[in-house]
């Protein structure tokens, strides 16, 4: 079975928020940050060259495959914010609408900048999609 190309690194979060590039971006990275940080208990951990992530959780598919990741993360982008975990909540379909400008894909939430987005809809998503990671998706 292959490894997720995705593992916990010793990078410095900090100084990988730091270096991004888009000026936007990079505030909003400190902001989520924080945000995360404080609404999971957790301390920032990268994943990967890209992602910021909080808590992890073992993971196990029917197909047999399995492993580990972040319970719920970002990662600052060129084009956006990717959002990870946010979207598995059970109140997710009922607070989506009331995030403000967004869009979705498989498994995240993209977002251009976070004043585009309501802070504290965003913060009960943060909330609910952890919890709902941690105690219903994991399988350890």
């Amino acid at each position: 079975m292959a490894e997720n190309k995705t593992q916990p690194t010793d990078i410095s979060v900090e100084e990988f928020l730091a270096g991004v590039e888009h000026p936007k971006r990079r505030e909003d990275g400190f902001e989520l940050l924080e945000m995360m940080r404080d609404i999971t208990g957790q301390e920032a951990v990268m994943w990967g060259p890209s992602i910021v992530g909080f808590g992890s959780y073992h993971y196990k598919y029917e197909t047999g495959r399995e492993g580990d990741s972040a319970a719920v993360g970002f990662s600052p982008r060129k084009a956006n914010l990717a959002l990870y975990g946010l979207t598995y909540g059970p109140d997710a379909d009922r607070l989506l609408p009331e995030l403000g400008k967004h869009k979705t894909g498989a498994a995240c939430l993209y977002v251009n900048k976070l004043d585009d987005v309501d802070r504290g809809v965003l913060t009960e998503m943060i909330r609910t999609g952890y919890k709902h990671v941690m105690e219903e998706l994991n399988t350890q």
